[in-house]
């Protein structure tokens, strides 16, 4: 598996497996082969795309996600492998049989790392953590005390220069760019996931009937300041651009390329994220007490 993520946007494509390669049709008449194995994410968000069930169940078994993205730019699906581990079955019995104290006590942590890395961010882009790093060594047990949120309303007001912003996914700013990002993020955490063996939608914290990505989003935290990078940087151009042309979204894929800095030193994101699933999986079998999870953005 090579990582790579496949966009199909901004005009008339058609996908079908021939050879036991995916080929992509476009409308100005180009054609493309990709290896179904070397697929992390096929990321459709235009509505004018023609696929075949032969392409879904390539991608899926091959190990690769496929994400289905609204006209706001904002996940309407995923399909995911069903069959991604030799174990599955007993690593989701003890992933379900985890009990809440455990449960909270990860959570704390994905929060602390969460909270160091904005600092960490806002460290680097304006020369002062804003407090994060003192608020971080506040969290409790589940978080009781929410420092999650008032760390979050430091780092919003901060990171962009404008105290007036808030985060807000219907907004036609920044916001448009982090939901974009975001969004493909979320895909390839819930890939690794997948592949460890366990499920998706049974979180640590994250809990909602209509959401099958809950652990997803939990595992995530910490990883999010890559793409608030990213937006910054693009925001810091004499003439920002906020819609999702080709080239924004481009942009936006630069996080899944850049250093991530663990214990081991600097990672690559696909690499790290497949060993946070599986430490994971270890805390579950009761193996080990934390999660290794990103330090540092680089």
């Amino acid at each position: 598996m090579t990582n790579r993520i496949v966009e199909i946007s901004d005009q008339v494509a058609g996908l079908k497996i021939s050879n036991r390669l995916l080929e992509i049709s476009l409308q100005s008449g180009q054609k493309l082969t990709v290896v179904p194995t070397d697929i992390s994410v096929l990321l459709l968000s235009t509505p004018h795309v023609r696929l075949s069930q032969a392409v879904l169940s390539s991608v899926t078994e091959a190990g690769g996600f496929v994400v289905v993205v609204n006209n706001r730019f904002l996940p309407s699906g995923m399909l995911l492998p069903l069959d991604a581990h030799s174990t599955q079955s007993e690593i989701m019995r003890v992933q379900v049989e985890a009990g809440l104290p455990l449960k909270k006590r990860l959570w704390k942590q994905i929060v602390q790392q969460k909270i160091i890395a904005q600092g960490h961010l806002l460290q680097k882009l304006h020369g002062d953590d804003s407090g994060l790093f003192s608020l971080a060594e506040r969290v409790r047990s589940g978080d009781s005390e929410n420092i999650e949120a008032r760390a979050s309303r430091k780092y919003w007001q901060k990171i962009f220069k404008n105290s007036r912003f808030i985060r807000d996914r219907g907004a036609e700013d920044q916001n448009m760019l982090l939901n974009y990002g975001y969004t493909v993020l979320r895909a390839c955490v819930a890939r690794a996931i997948c592949a460890a063996g366990l499920h998706p939608s049974f979180g640590l914290h994250h809990h909602n009937r209509y959401n099958a990505f809950c652990l997803a989003d939990d595992l995530m935290e910490p990883f999010r300041p890559l793409v608030d990078l990213v937006v910054v940087e693009m925001d810091q151009q004499d003439t920002p651009d906020y819609q999702l042309t080709p080239d924004v979204k481009r942009q936006l894929l630069l996080p899944l390329t850049r250093d991530v800095q663990t214990e081991r030193g600097n990672e690559k994101l696909f690499a790290l994220l497949s060993r946070t699933a599986a430490s994971l999986v270890r805390c579950f079998r009761g193996e080990s007490s934390g999660l290794i999870l990103p330090e540092k953005i680089k």
